[in-house]
Protein backbone atom coordinates (compact mmCIF):
# COMPACT_ATOMS: atom_id res chain seq x y z
CA UNK A 1 0.00 0.00 0.00
CA UNK A 2 1.24 3.37 -1.31
CA UNK A 3 0.16 6.62 -0.40
CA UNK A 4 0.88 8.78 -3.61
CA UNK A 5 2.81 11.93 -2.83
CA UNK A 6 5.15 14.71 -3.88
CA UNK A 7 5.88 16.06 -0.74
CA UNK A 8 8.23 14.37 2.19
CA UNK A 9 5.80 11.37 3.45
CA UNK A 10 5.83 10.98 7.28
CA UNK A 11 4.50 8.17 9.04
CA UNK A 12 3.96 8.09 12.77
CA UNK A 13 2.94 4.67 14.64
CA UNK A 14 1.32 5.72 17.66
CA UNK A 15 -1.72 7.73 18.38
CA UNK A 16 -1.14 8.87 22.08
CA UNK A 17 0.86 11.46 23.47
CA UNK A 18 4.15 11.38 22.18
CA UNK A 19 2.09 10.45 18.64
CA UNK A 20 -0.19 12.89 18.94
CA UNK A 21 1.99 15.30 19.78
CA UNK A 22 4.83 14.62 17.28
CA UNK A 23 2.08 14.97 14.36
CA UNK A 24 0.72 17.98 15.72
CA UNK A 25 4.60 19.76 16.25
CA UNK A 26 5.70 18.57 12.57
CA UNK A 27 2.31 19.96 10.86
CA UNK A 28 2.96 23.08 13.01
CA UNK A 29 6.73 23.61 12.22
CA UNK A 30 7.03 21.22 8.42
CA UNK A 31 3.63 22.93 7.06
CA UNK A 32 2.98 21.81 4.04
CA UNK A 33 5.97 20.29 2.77
CA UNK A 34 4.94 17.22 4.31
CA UNK A 35 2.03 14.43 4.60
CA UNK A 36 1.46 12.51 7.90
CA UNK A 37 -0.39 9.81 8.59
CA UNK A 38 -0.81 8.51 12.15
CA UNK A 39 -1.17 4.91 12.56
CA UNK A 40 -2.68 3.15 15.69
CA UNK A 41 -5.19 0.05 16.77
CA UNK A 42 -7.61 2.39 18.53
CA UNK A 43 -9.47 5.72 17.23
CA UNK A 44 -9.11 7.43 20.64
CA UNK A 45 -6.05 8.97 22.73
CA UNK A 46 -6.33 7.48 26.04
CA UNK A 47 -4.99 10.46 29.17
CA UNK A 48 -3.67 7.81 31.78
CA UNK A 49 -2.49 9.83 33.42
CA UNK A 50 -5.90 11.10 35.28
CA UNK A 51 -7.38 6.99 35.47
CA UNK A 52 -6.64 6.99 39.31
CA UNK A 53 -8.34 10.40 40.18
CA UNK A 54 -11.27 9.33 38.04
CA UNK A 55 -11.87 5.80 39.76
CA UNK A 56 -11.52 7.76 43.02
CA UNK A 57 -13.76 10.69 42.60
CA UNK A 58 -16.67 7.79 41.24
CA UNK A 59 -16.49 8.28 37.08
CA UNK A 60 -15.79 5.97 34.78
CA UNK A 61 -12.65 6.62 33.21
CA UNK A 62 -13.40 4.79 30.01
CA UNK A 63 -16.07 7.34 29.54
CA UNK A 64 -13.85 10.55 30.96
CA UNK A 65 -10.52 9.59 29.82
CA UNK A 66 -10.90 8.75 26.15
CA UNK A 67 -10.50 11.78 23.38
CA UNK A 68 -11.04 10.70 19.85
CA UNK A 69 -8.13 11.20 17.27
CA UNK A 70 -9.92 11.16 13.88
CA UNK A 71 -11.53 14.79 14.39
CA UNK A 72 -8.66 16.11 16.22
CA UNK A 73 -5.57 14.87 13.51
CA UNK A 74 -7.93 16.37 10.69
CA UNK A 75 -8.12 19.41 12.13
CA UNK A 76 -4.42 19.27 10.86
CA UNK A 77 -5.33 17.62 8.04
CA UNK A 78 -3.12 14.53 9.39
CA UNK A 79 -4.54 11.19 7.77
CA UNK A 80 -5.60 8.97 10.69
CA UNK A 81 -5.23 4.89 10.08
CA UNK A 82 -6.83 2.72 12.46
CA UNK A 83 -4.58 -0.19 12.01
CA UNK A 84 -2.13 -2.97 14.15
CA UNK A 85 1.63 -2.33 13.80
CA UNK A 86 3.07 -5.93 13.03
CA UNK A 87 6.29 -4.95 11.72
CA UNK A 88 9.42 -2.36 10.60
CA UNK A 89 12.04 -2.62 7.30
CA UNK A 90 14.11 -0.08 8.00
CA UNK A 91 16.34 -0.96 4.97
CA UNK A 92 13.15 -0.83 2.82
CA UNK A 93 11.40 1.90 4.45
CA UNK A 94 8.36 0.01 5.09
CA UNK A 95 5.89 -0.77 8.03
CA UNK A 96 3.59 -4.07 7.60
CA UNK A 97 0.44 -3.05 9.55
CA UNK A 98 -2.91 -5.01 9.84
CA UNK A 99 -6.86 -3.01 9.69
CA UNK A 100 -8.14 -3.23 13.40
CA UNK A 101 -11.83 -1.84 12.91
CA UNK A 102 -12.84 -5.71 12.39
CA UNK A 103 -11.17 -8.96 12.37
CA UNK A 104 -10.42 -10.73 9.61
CA UNK A 105 -8.12 -8.22 7.79
CA UNK A 106 -4.86 -8.72 5.58
CA UNK A 107 -1.71 -7.61 6.15
CA UNK A 108 -0.38 -4.53 4.26
CA UNK A 109 2.67 -2.67 3.43
CA UNK A 110 3.09 1.03 3.63
CA UNK A 111 5.95 2.95 2.60
CA UNK A 112 7.47 6.28 4.07
CA UNK A 113 10.38 8.93 3.85
CA UNK A 114 10.54 9.51 7.68
CA UNK A 115 9.16 7.27 10.37
CA UNK A 116 8.06 8.05 13.77
CA UNK A 117 8.51 5.39 16.46
CA UNK A 118 5.68 6.90 19.37
CA UNK A 119 4.05 3.20 19.79
CA UNK A 120 4.41 3.28 24.15
CA UNK A 121 5.38 0.22 25.43
CA UNK A 122 4.23 -3.42 26.51
CA UNK A 123 3.30 -3.22 29.59
CA UNK A 124 4.15 -6.75 31.04
CA UNK A 125 1.79 -7.96 33.07
CA UNK A 126 1.23 -11.12 32.07
CA UNK A 127 4.58 -12.00 33.14
CA UNK A 128 3.96 -11.11 36.86
CA UNK A 129 3.14 -15.12 38.44
CA UNK A 130 -0.63 -14.88 40.03
CA UNK A 131 -1.85 -11.11 38.29
CA UNK A 132 -4.45 -12.62 36.72
CA UNK A 133 -6.13 -14.00 39.59
CA UNK A 134 -4.73 -11.77 42.87
CA UNK A 135 -3.51 -8.09 41.28
CA UNK A 136 -4.65 -5.13 40.34
CA UNK A 137 -3.49 -2.01 38.47
CA UNK A 138 -4.87 1.50 37.56
CA UNK A 139 -2.86 1.69 34.32
CA UNK A 140 -6.20 1.43 32.08
CA UNK A 141 -9.71 2.11 32.50
CA UNK A 142 -10.68 -1.52 32.40
CA UNK A 143 -8.28 -2.35 35.04
CA UNK A 144 -9.06 0.47 36.87
CA UNK A 145 -12.60 -0.34 36.66
CA UNK A 146 -11.93 -3.53 38.25
CA UNK A 147 -10.20 -2.21 40.89
CA UNK A 148 -12.46 0.45 42.56
CA UNK A 149 -15.18 -2.23 41.61
CA UNK A 150 -13.32 -4.52 44.38
CA UNK A 151 -12.58 -2.27 46.72
CA UNK A 152 -16.04 -0.83 46.57
CA UNK A 153 -18.00 -4.54 46.64
CA UNK A 154 -15.24 -6.67 48.14
CA UNK A 155 -12.73 -5.34 50.07
CA UNK A 156 -12.51 -6.84 53.85
CA UNK A 157 -10.32 -4.03 54.83
CA UNK A 158 -6.95 -5.73 54.72
CA UNK A 159 -3.55 -4.84 53.94
CA UNK A 160 -2.70 -2.75 50.38
CA UNK A 161 0.30 -3.07 48.74
CA UNK A 162 1.55 -0.62 45.99
CA UNK A 163 4.25 -0.80 44.03
CA UNK A 164 6.52 -1.74 41.03
CA UNK A 165 8.11 -4.39 39.43
CA UNK A 166 11.92 -4.32 37.95
CA UNK A 167 12.45 -2.41 35.16
CA UNK A 168 14.86 -4.00 32.21
CA UNK A 169 16.57 -0.75 30.58
CA UNK A 170 18.80 -1.13 27.57
CA UNK A 171 22.57 -0.49 27.36
CA UNK A 172 23.11 -0.34 23.81
CA UNK A 173 23.52 3.27 22.84
CA UNK A 174 22.61 4.37 26.10
CA UNK A 175 24.28 7.91 26.92
CA UNK A 176 26.54 7.90 29.71
CA UNK A 177 24.74 10.61 31.40
CA UNK A 178 21.73 8.44 31.64
CA UNK A 179 21.02 6.22 34.98
CA UNK A 180 19.79 3.13 35.18
CA UNK A 181 16.03 3.06 36.66
CA UNK A 182 15.18 -0.03 38.36
CA UNK A 183 11.28 1.11 38.15
CA UNK A 184 9.93 2.70 34.71
CA UNK A 185 7.53 4.92 36.14
CA UNK A 186 7.33 5.65 40.06
CA UNK A 187 5.23 8.38 40.26
CA UNK A 188 1.54 6.39 39.96
CA UNK A 189 2.39 4.16 42.73
CA UNK A 190 2.61 7.40 44.89
CA UNK A 191 -0.16 8.83 43.45
CA UNK A 192 -2.53 5.89 43.54
CA UNK A 193 -0.68 5.05 47.38
CA UNK A 194 -2.02 8.97 48.76
CA UNK A 195 -5.25 8.93 46.62
CA UNK A 196 -6.27 5.69 47.91
CA UNK A 197 -5.46 6.42 51.78
CA UNK A 198 -8.08 9.11 51.19
CA UNK A 199 -10.72 6.91 49.37
CA UNK A 200 -10.31 4.75 52.34
CA UNK A 201 -10.89 7.29 54.64
CA UNK A 202 -13.81 8.75 52.84
CA UNK A 203 -15.52 5.17 53.02
CA UNK A 204 -14.74 3.98 56.64
CA UNK A 205 -12.55 1.22 54.70
CA UNK A 206 -9.18 1.95 56.93
CA UNK A 207 -6.58 4.66 56.41
CA UNK A 208 -2.83 5.29 54.85
CA UNK A 209 -2.17 2.51 57.73
CA UNK A 210 -3.63 -0.25 55.64
CA UNK A 211 -0.99 0.38 52.81
CA UNK A 212 2.46 -0.66 51.70
CA UNK A 213 4.35 1.29 49.15
CA UNK A 214 7.42 -0.34 47.72
CA UNK A 215 10.04 -0.15 45.26
CA UNK A 216 12.72 -2.20 43.69
CA UNK A 217 14.92 0.34 43.95
CA UNK A 218 16.98 2.10 46.79
CA UNK A 219 14.43 4.79 46.69
CA UNK A 220 11.16 5.00 45.30
CA UNK A 221 10.31 7.68 42.42
CA UNK A 222 14.33 8.44 42.45
CA UNK A 223 14.43 10.60 39.06
CA UNK A 224 12.46 13.37 41.07
CA UNK A 225 15.87 14.03 43.42
CA UNK A 226 16.41 12.63 47.22
CA UNK A 227 15.49 15.98 48.22
CA UNK A 228 11.72 15.87 46.60
CA UNK A 229 11.96 12.07 47.82
CA UNK A 230 12.97 12.77 51.21
CA UNK A 231 10.14 14.79 51.37
CA UNK A 232 7.47 12.91 50.31
CA UNK A 233 8.52 9.99 52.73
CA UNK A 234 8.66 11.97 55.78
CA UNK A 235 4.59 12.87 55.09
CA UNK A 236 4.03 9.28 54.21
CA UNK A 237 5.16 8.17 57.24
CA UNK A 238 3.38 10.90 59.08
CA UNK A 239 0.70 9.61 57.47
CA UNK A 240 0.81 6.26 58.88
CA UNK A 241 2.19 4.58 55.59
CA UNK A 242 4.71 1.74 55.15
CA UNK A 243 7.71 1.93 53.26
CA UNK A 244 9.25 -1.27 51.56
CA UNK A 245 12.19 -0.67 49.50
CA UNK A 246 14.88 -2.76 47.67
CA UNK A 247 12.33 -5.34 46.90
CA UNK A 248 14.57 -5.73 43.58
CA UNK A 249 11.45 -7.31 41.88
CA UNK A 250 7.97 -9.01 42.14
CA UNK A 251 8.56 -12.25 42.13
CA UNK A 252 4.78 -13.67 42.98
CA UNK A 253 1.54 -12.92 43.98
CA UNK A 254 -0.68 -14.98 45.93
CA UNK A 255 -4.04 -14.71 47.46
CA UNK A 256 -2.80 -12.90 50.28
CA UNK A 257 0.80 -11.89 50.07
CA UNK A 258 3.15 -9.86 47.60
CA UNK A 259 6.88 -12.25 47.17
CA UNK A 260 9.76 -10.00 46.38
CA UNK A 261 12.65 -11.21 43.92
CA UNK A 262 15.21 -10.59 46.94
CA UNK A 263 13.09 -13.01 49.40
CA UNK A 264 10.74 -11.17 51.49
CA UNK A 265 7.38 -11.13 51.16
CA UNK A 266 4.38 -9.25 52.77
CA UNK A 267 0.70 -9.59 53.66
CA UNK A 268 -1.50 -8.31 51.06
CA UNK A 269 -5.21 -8.77 50.35
CA UNK A 270 -5.28 -5.96 47.20
CA UNK A 271 -1.81 -5.85 45.86
CA UNK A 272 -2.13 -2.68 43.12
CA UNK A 273 1.08 -3.17 40.86
CA UNK A 274 3.18 -1.31 37.74
CA UNK A 275 4.78 -4.06 35.54
CA UNK A 276 8.17 -3.95 33.34
CA UNK A 277 7.45 -1.55 30.82
CA UNK A 278 8.86 -3.71 27.52
CA UNK A 279 8.74 -2.91 23.90
CA UNK A 280 6.47 -4.18 21.49
CA UNK A 281 8.16 -7.64 20.53
CA UNK A 282 8.58 -6.81 16.77
CA UNK A 283 10.62 -3.91 17.75
CA UNK A 284 13.25 -6.44 19.25
CA UNK A 285 16.37 -7.38 17.15
CA UNK A 286 15.87 -4.24 14.35
CA UNK A 287 19.23 -2.64 13.65
CA UNK A 288 17.73 0.75 15.33
CA UNK A 289 17.08 -0.72 18.74
CA UNK A 290 18.89 -1.58 21.83
CA UNK A 291 19.21 -5.03 23.17
CA UNK A 292 15.81 -4.88 24.91
CA UNK A 293 13.91 -3.49 21.80
CA UNK A 294 13.46 0.14 22.88
CA UNK A 295 14.90 2.82 19.99
CA UNK A 296 18.17 4.27 20.13
CA UNK A 297 18.19 7.82 19.33
CA UNK A 298 20.19 10.76 20.37
CA UNK A 299 18.90 13.67 22.24
CA UNK A 300 17.56 14.66 18.55
CA UNK A 301 15.41 11.34 18.84
CA UNK A 302 16.86 10.41 15.53
CA UNK A 303 18.31 7.40 15.30
CA UNK A 304 22.48 7.75 14.71
CA UNK A 305 22.68 4.68 11.89
CA UNK A 306 18.99 5.43 10.49
CA UNK A 307 18.49 9.20 10.17
CA UNK A 308 15.14 9.04 8.73
CA UNK A 309 13.66 7.09 11.78
CA UNK A 310 12.84 9.06 15.15
CA UNK A 311 11.74 7.76 18.10
CA UNK A 312 10.01 9.62 20.67
CA UNK A 313 7.83 8.62 24.19
CA UNK A 314 7.92 5.56 25.99
CA UNK A 315 9.33 3.75 22.74
CA UNK A 316 12.46 5.52 22.91
CA UNK A 317 15.50 3.53 24.95
CA UNK A 318 16.34 7.79 25.90
CA UNK A 319 12.67 8.25 27.29
CA UNK A 320 13.57 7.25 31.09
CA UNK A 321 11.68 7.21 33.47
CA UNK A 322 8.49 6.50 31.19
CA UNK A 323 6.66 9.67 31.54
CA UNK A 324 4.49 11.63 29.81
CA UNK A 325 5.54 15.22 30.02
CA UNK A 326 9.39 13.43 28.73
CA UNK A 327 7.51 12.84 25.45
CA UNK A 328 5.68 15.79 24.97
CA UNK A 329 9.18 17.25 25.15
CA UNK A 330 11.06 14.82 22.78
CA UNK A 331 7.70 15.75 20.45
CA UNK A 332 9.14 19.19 20.01
CA UNK A 333 12.16 17.90 19.23
CA UNK A 334 10.94 15.64 16.79
CA UNK A 335 8.94 18.10 15.15
CA UNK A 336 11.64 20.56 14.85
CA UNK A 337 14.16 18.07 13.30
CA UNK A 338 11.73 17.16 10.13
CA UNK A 339 11.19 20.96 9.90
CA UNK A 340 14.70 21.24 8.89
CA UNK A 341 14.99 18.08 6.92
CA UNK A 342 12.37 19.64 4.84
CA UNK A 343 13.79 23.35 4.71
CA UNK A 344 11.54 24.53 6.67
CA UNK A 345 13.46 25.34 10.14
CA UNK A 346 17.11 26.38 10.04
CA UNK A 347 19.99 23.81 11.89
CA UNK A 348 20.28 26.61 14.71
CA UNK A 349 16.66 26.78 15.40
CA UNK A 350 15.78 22.97 14.59
CA UNK A 351 19.44 21.97 17.18
CA UNK A 352 18.26 24.29 19.98
CA UNK A 353 19.59 21.81 23.25
CA UNK A 354 16.70 20.08 24.76
CA UNK A 355 16.87 19.99 28.72
CA UNK A 356 14.90 17.15 29.54
CA UNK A 357 12.98 17.50 32.88
CA UNK A 358 10.51 16.00 35.05
CA UNK A 359 6.89 17.28 35.09
CA UNK A 360 4.05 15.59 37.67
CA UNK A 361 1.13 16.22 38.70
CA UNK A 362 -0.41 13.51 41.10
CA UNK A 363 -3.54 13.03 42.81
CA UNK A 364 -4.17 13.29 46.75
CA UNK A 365 -7.29 12.90 47.19
CA UNK A 366 -9.49 15.32 48.91
CA UNK A 367 -8.90 18.24 46.57
CA UNK A 368 -5.26 18.43 46.89
CA UNK A 369 -2.18 17.62 44.77
CA UNK A 370 1.49 16.90 45.07
CA UNK A 371 3.45 18.31 41.90
CA UNK A 372 7.02 17.27 40.99
CA UNK A 373 9.44 19.47 38.89
CA UNK A 374 12.97 18.07 38.71
CA UNK A 375 15.89 17.43 36.68
CA UNK A 376 18.52 16.18 39.30
CA UNK A 377 18.07 12.78 37.19
CA UNK A 378 19.77 14.49 34.23
CA UNK A 379 21.93 16.51 36.23
CA UNK A 380 20.60 19.25 36.67
CA UNK A 381 19.76 21.09 40.18
CA UNK A 382 16.28 21.22 40.12
CA UNK A 383 13.60 19.80 42.52
CA UNK A 384 10.61 21.24 43.28
CA UNK A 385 8.11 19.65 45.28
CA UNK A 386 4.52 21.29 45.80
CA UNK A 387 1.15 19.67 47.99
CA UNK A 388 -2.28 21.17 47.89
CA UNK A 389 -5.37 22.58 46.23
CA UNK A 390 -3.29 24.17 43.43
CA UNK A 391 -1.78 21.47 41.98
CA UNK A 392 -5.20 19.91 42.11
CA UNK A 393 -7.00 22.20 40.37
CA UNK A 394 -4.00 22.49 37.57
CA UNK A 395 -4.00 18.70 36.61
CA UNK A 396 -8.23 19.24 36.32
CA UNK A 397 -7.46 22.26 34.45
CA UNK A 398 -4.73 20.91 31.93
CA UNK A 399 -6.72 17.88 30.93
CA UNK A 400 -9.84 19.97 30.15
CA UNK A 401 -7.62 22.49 27.98
CA UNK A 402 -6.12 19.65 26.71
CA UNK A 403 -9.56 18.19 25.43
CA UNK A 404 -10.88 21.12 24.33
CA UNK A 405 -8.16 21.67 21.72
CA UNK A 406 -8.07 18.23 20.63
CA UNK A 407 -4.38 17.59 22.13
CA UNK A 408 -2.98 20.72 21.44
CA UNK A 409 -2.59 23.07 24.81
CA UNK A 410 -0.97 26.60 24.10
CA UNK A 411 2.61 27.56 24.79
CA UNK A 412 2.35 28.97 28.00
CA UNK A 413 0.12 26.38 29.94
CA UNK A 414 2.99 24.29 31.12
CA UNK A 415 5.13 27.64 31.93
CA UNK A 416 2.12 29.34 33.82
CA UNK A 417 1.28 25.82 35.42
CA UNK A 418 4.89 25.45 36.56
CA UNK A 419 5.38 29.32 37.58
CA UNK A 420 1.98 28.87 39.72
CA UNK A 421 2.73 25.60 41.67
CA UNK A 422 6.25 26.75 42.87
CA UNK A 423 5.32 30.51 43.62
CA UNK A 424 1.33 30.13 45.16
CA UNK A 425 0.55 27.93 47.98
CA UNK A 426 -3.28 27.02 48.30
Amino acid sequence: MTIKSEKTRVLVLGGNFAGLGAAQKIRDLAGDAVDITVIDRKAYLDYIPNIPLEIFEGRDPAVTMHMPLVEALAKDDIRFQQAEVLGVDVDARRVTIRPSERPGAPNYDIGYDKLVIALGARLAYDEIEGFEQFGHTVSDAWHANRLIDYLEHDYNGGPIAVGSARFAQGKRGRPDWLPTALAACEGPPVEVSLALAHWLGEHDKGSAENITIFTPGAMIAEDAGEKVVTQLLTAASEMGFTYLNKTEDIARLTRDTIEFADGRSIEAEVKIVFPNWKPHEFLRGLPISDEEGFIVTGMDMRNPDYPDVFACGDAAAITVPKLGAIGHQEAEVVGRQIARDVGRMSADEANVPWQPEVVCIGDMGGGKAFYIHANSWFGGDVQELQMGHLPYAEKLAYKELFFRNHGRVPGWGLPVAQWSAENIAV
